[in-house]
């Protein structure tokens, strides 16, 4: 599920299929340590499509091996979530600096309470950790960007937001596979239906993961015979971010990425290859003060916010977390969180604070305006994703501008003035 390293544009369009995406993107205020009971619960009415669909469904999901008894048992109470269609369907407008992410992300309440729940949890992280090669840090972070700590675990009925999805969402197909999987974590009894929550898209737990993930690298930590996510215990949904991330290759020791300085005369076309420590170190690129580079390792140059913002080597980890969430934003906020609380301090280079996000007219218009003139982005959806990424940079190289690959409103002017 991994796509290339690529530069982050101005605009992020986050998809959050789950708590994750969410839950950093909220004003940087004090972390609320709420239980889930106080958390509103979304209204469940019923629909005569959706009925219908359940109908339809049935025999597909016995065809799949859940059993009659399981499948009545999950659907006795389940309904329509008006909230999660209009959630689904907001997406494309939700955009957003990737600073302005960062502050909420890494806010410094949510660096206070992450160092709390290391302290809290300091045996059983030790634990994970040995078990799984993965930093304790590492797994605290994804669980701070996902659920503020297990404060906001979601309680969306699972059910009910998956079936509707599958029924009136964006990718029927996807959200009825996940559907199916949370059929099959009802039947194997790790869950009952009315205990299976979590978000608007289907993850769930202290780590949120989606019911397909769940299956395949969930674990039962303390072998009670239950890989329990739901609970107030974060034992096994830390440990099985843990498992996950081990899975996909996370390297201990390695960072995932480290800010970096360039020399004056640098060519950042450099910035599209895969190079070793050693080399990059030989093209004149040094840590930040306060960092430090590994003494091997093979990274990538990116540029998060363009040429005027922070440069970071981001390493193999990188890619692993972008397995958890397939997002640079979130990569960067997990990594840097994870850094924080070790005690480093915030990126030393300023962020472009005074540029804003292309609207998703604007990023439709870049896409089409790039195309005209020959370079792919992979489609004119106004999400900028890896192939507009690249259409930038390539843009960039033949107008003999700096090839960062950033989509900014200065870069969207030039094309209008240079016309299709």
């Amino acid at each position: 599920m991994s796509r290339p390293l690529a530069a982050i544009g101005l605009t992020l369009t986050l998809l959050p299929g789950c708590l994750g995406a969410n839950a950093p993107d909220r004003s940087p205020v004090p972390e609320v340590r709420a239980s889930r009971a106080v958390q509103e619960v979304p209204q469940v009415t019923r629909h005569q499509g959706l009925d219908r669909w359940i109908a339809g469904f049935r025999p597909r999901a016995l065809a799949a091996g859940i059993t009659p008894a399981t499948f009545d048992r999950a659907f006795r109470n389940a309904g329509y979530l008006e909230d999660v269609i209009r959630r689904d369907r907001a997406q494309a407008e939700f955009t957003r600096p990737i600073w302005q992410y960062l502050d909420g992300a890494v806010s410094d309440t949510r660096i206070e309470n992450g160092r709390r729940a290391l302290r809290d949890h300091a045996r059983v992280l030790d634990e994970i950790e040995a078990r799984f090669g993965v930093e304790k840090e590492v797994v605290v972070a994804v669980w701070g960007l996902e659920s503020s700590y297990g404060s906001m675990r979601g309680n969306t009925p699972i059910i009910s937001a998956l079936a509707t999805l599958a029924y009136d969402g964006r990718r029927g197909a996807f959200f009825e596979s996940q559907l199916i999987g949370a059929l099959r974590i009802i039947q194997a009894g790790d869950v009952d239906p009315d205990g299976m929550r979590g978000s608007w898209a289907g993850a769930m737990g202290h780590t949120q993961f989606i019911p397909t993930s769940y299956l395949a690298y969930a674990v039962d930590f303390r072998g009670d015979g239950r890989r329990d996510i739901w609970s107030d215990d974060p034992t096994d949904a830390l440990a099985s971010t843990a498992a996950y991330l081990a899975r996909h290759g996370w390297t201990r020791g390695q960072p995932w990425g480290v800010e970096v300085r360039l020399p004056a005369n640098f060519d950042r076309r450099a910035a599209a290859q895969r190079r070793s420590v050693g080399e990059w170190r030989a093209l004149g690129v040094q840590a930040v003060p306060g960092a430090s580079l590994p003494a091997q390792g093979n990274a990538s140059l990116m540029f998060p916010a363009g040429a005027q913002g922070p440069a970071l080597l981001a390493f193999d980890n990188f890619r692993t977390i972008k397995r958890y969430n397939n997002s640079d934003a979130y990569v960067i906020a997990v990594g840097h969180l994870s850094d924080r609380l070790r005690g480093a301090g915030p990126f030393v280079t300023a962020w472009p604070r005074g540029d804003r996000p292309l609207n998703i007219d604007e990023r439709m218009e870049l896409q089409r305006l790039l195309v005209a003139r020959g370079f792919d982005t992979g489609g004119v959806d106004g999400r900028v994703g890896p192939m507009t990424v690249e259409a930038v940079r390539q843009y960039q190289v033949a107008a003999g501008l700096t090839p960062d690959g950033y989509v900014s409103l200065e870069l969207l002017n030039r094309l209008r003035r240079a016309g299709g």
